[in-house]
């Protein structure tokens, strides 16, 4: 089973107020070279805008594993308020 088969296993309750991801100086993406945050996340929730130069961050994929806050500082990551977040289907 390939990564992508495995995360079509999880289930999502979707806090629609309030994201537990953002970007805490979006100026910062614009010089980033690197864009870490857009390749190692395993549920490839960022994604650069180069025509609009911004980052889009796909919330409701995350997966919680914390990956995108070691990889770059510039991203604001908490758990999302309880009930919400990802939950794992076995089966």
């Amino acid at each position: 089973m390939n990564l992508e088969d495995k995360l079509y296993l999880l289930g999502y309750n979707i806090n629609e107020e309030e994201s537990h991801l953002g970007v805490k100086n979006p100026d910062e993406c614009k010089i980033c070279e690197k864009r870490q945050c857009t390749y190692v996340c395993p549920a490839k929730v960022y994604e650069y805008d180069t025509k609009g130069e911004f980052l889009s961050i796909n919330y409701d994929a995350c997966v919680e594993c914390g990956t995108c806050r070691i990889a770059c500082d510039n991203i604001s990551w908490k758990y999302p308020k309880g009930g919400f977040g990802v939950s794992y289907k076995f089966g």
